[in-house]
């Protein structure tokens, strides 16, 4: 993805996101800290908002460090849940997953 408006720090957490493969979540804290952030969870929460569609971002297996959905009923919570079950994530009837099976692996890549 090479977009000459990204910041650096947008490039990488994009990088981040797309990173997530089918199957799997990340939470906002994790792909901060993947992309070089130590304090950067709304910077994650503000590129998924603003670039999703625009890069085709898998914003659905972004969820919260506790494992819940992170929206709310009737602003995208059912259409989150629905996308990630189609990818095989088992998401409880309060919009939670498992953190310990779905999670992706959490390593830094930058410093």
């Amino acid at each position: 993805m090479e977009n000459i408006c990204m910041t650096d720090i947008t490039r990488r957490i994009t990088g981040q996101i797309l990173a997530v493969p089918k199957g799997k979540v990340s939470c906002y804290r994790d792909i901060a800290l993947k992309a070089g952030l130590s304090n950067g969870a709304r910077q994650t929460v503000r590129v998924l908002h603003s670039l999703s569609r625009k890069y085709e971002l898998p914003w659905h297996r972004i969820i919260r460090a506790d494992g819940r959905i992170g929206l709310k009923e009737g602003e995208g919570k059912e259409l989150q849940i629905s996308l990630l079950q189609a990818e095989g994530v088992e998401v409880s009837p309060d919009g939670r997953v498992d953190m310990e099976r779905f999670k992706v692996k959490t390593e830094r890549r930058y410093r």
